[in-house]
Formats: C-alpha cells, structure tokens, sequence
C-alpha cells in the first residue's frame, strides 16, 4: 500500500508514521510519502496535482488544516483554502489516479446546542469559520471521490502542542489558572486514532465516522484530571466561555458518539481517561531520557 500522508509534522501526522509498521499495518506492506509545510503546501494546487500524479498512492491521509480557531475568524479566506480547497484538490486528484481519501474534521461542524452526543447524521451547522471551513472541506471530499473516509475528531493530544502540555506548563508557573467549564467535548489520543484510521483504510467501508475516544468532559474537569494523574498542585478555576471573550464562538457541547464504527464492529475506541493516563506516564519517561541524557 502507497501512501501520502498531508500534514505529516502535526500531532496526528506523527502518530501515523510512528503506528505505521508497527500497528494495523503489517511491516514490508506500504511505501510511506510524508509531505507538510513548509517543503509542500496543500493550497499550492499544482504542487498537490504533480505529488499526486507523480506518487500514485494507493490512499491519501489528509491531516494538514488551518487549526487555529481564533485565527481563522480573521483569516476566513486562508482557513477556506486550507480546510475546503485544499481537501477538494487532494480529494479529486485521489479519485484520478483511484486512491482512497481520507480527510480529517472536527467535532466544530456542530453548532453545540444539543444536550446529547452528535451522530454521524446529525445535522450541521458550524458557528465559527474554523467549523464552517471544515464542513465545506467535507462537503467537497464527498463531491469528489466516492471512496472516501471522512474522521470528525476532538481535542487532540499527541507528541506537539496541545492542551495537555500547556496546562502542565502553566501549572508549574503559576499557583492558580483560570479553564473554561463550559465547554463539552471528548480529548482523543493521537495514537488511539491513528491506530482508528489505518484499521478503517483496510477496509472498502467508506463513510463518514465520529472518532473520539470514549466519555466525555469540560475543559475545566480535563485539566483537572491532568493534574491529577501529574500530582502537580495547583488550583484550577473554573471560568465561563463569556469571561474568556475568544475572538471565535465555541460551541458548547460537541461529544461525538462513535455510532457508525460501533454499528460496523471496525474499532472500539477506549476511554479517554485511561489514554491520558498513558500518554502522561510516555510523557514522563520521556522527559526522564532527555535529562539523563544531559547529564
């Protein structure tokens, strides 16, 4: 299997080169095609063509995306041309050379307003231009290649930035830090996911799917937790969305129900509090090597 990974330098990116070989996928089964900025450019529409004609993958895993959601409420051009553009270029040249595509979305198509998980058949409607750029992006990938995967995901934490890493940053700088409490979502394992979508690639069962590990939280009870599992002392306080004052509206309440994976029997997603647990204890031994290896 000939695969080109988009994006491949992001949190999710990282955790598919590093699943790949070592996971769903036997070892001397794929050729692997790694491609990010600032080498190569999603929104350079005759760079994405050439790659892609000249590669002739089998499938297309498109992690690349304009992710910074306050940003992107200035920048709504730029977030359209990464997140709906771009998806539709990848998308349509895969079809060409008969790749599948997969494309990876958001719990931010939704509007927020339901009080119950979201199904893959709820309705959309994005309340900010990060969400509507990616509903787009979704859109054109179904327009354009009928073998296709479509991954809404949430809260993402793997080897990068993400919310985890912050909150422990600023837990051991401050005595007391402010989290929004207001928010519902599920934080998802990087590599939990990755392990998802290459299980779904094996397969010709093409869709849209809800991929977030199971449960759900606030902002507010996730950084509690992970200061719990650091036993890092510091007082967290809850705050709302309002006395935040983003620049972009978030919506509310965005938990995923992975309903189309479970009713396929493809992969069982575990609880996103056993994956922190994991992640945190990979993080430490981390760090543990590279202060050893200072000394």
């Amino acid at each position: 299997m000939k695969i080109l990974l988009t994006g491949a330098s992001g949190q999710l990116g990282k955790a598919l080169m590093a699943q790949i070989g070592s996971g769903d996928l036997p070892a001397g089964t794929h050729h692997l095609l790694p491609v990010d900025l600032p080498e190569w450019d999603i929104t350079n529409q005759a760079q994405v063509f050439s790659t892609v004609l000249e590669w002739q993958p089998d499938v297309v895993i498109n992690c690349a995306g304009y992710t910074d959601v306050d940003r992107a409420e200035a920048n709504e051009k730029e977030a359209f041309r990464v997140n709906a553009l771009g998806a539709r270029d990848l998308s349509a040249v895969a079809f060409r050379v008969g790749a599948k595509m997969l494309q990876i979305s958001t719990d931010y198509v939704f509007d927020g307003k339901a009080a119950t998980p979201r199904r893959e058949y709820h309705p959309v409607n994005p309340v900010n231009a990060y969400g509507r750029s990616k509903a787009w992006g979704e859109r054109l990938v179904r327009e354009t290649n009928p073998c296709h995967f479509i991954l809404r995901t949430a809260w993402l934490f793997g080897e990068g930035q993400n919310f985890v890493r912050k909150i422990i940053a600023l837990s051991r700088e401050k005595e007391e830090i402010s989290v929004v409490a207001d928010q519902f979502g599920t934080p998802t394992s990087a590599v939990d996911l990755a392990r998802c979508i290459l299980r779904l690639l094996q397969t010709e069962s093409y869709g849209t799917y809800h991929a977030t590990n199971e449960g759900e939280c606030s902002w507010f009870s996730f950084a509690r937790g992970i200061l719990a599992l650091t036993g890092i002392e510091c007082r967290v306080k809850p705050v709302t969305s309002r006395e935040l004052a983003r620049p972009a509206p978030r919506p509310h309440y965005t938990v995923l129900e992975n309903y189309m994976l479970e009713l396929s029997g493809l992969f069982r997603f575990r609880h996103w509090e056993e994956a922190l647990a994991e992640y945190l204890q990979a993080e430490a031994g981390t760090r543990a090597q590279e202060r050893k290896a200072r000394l």
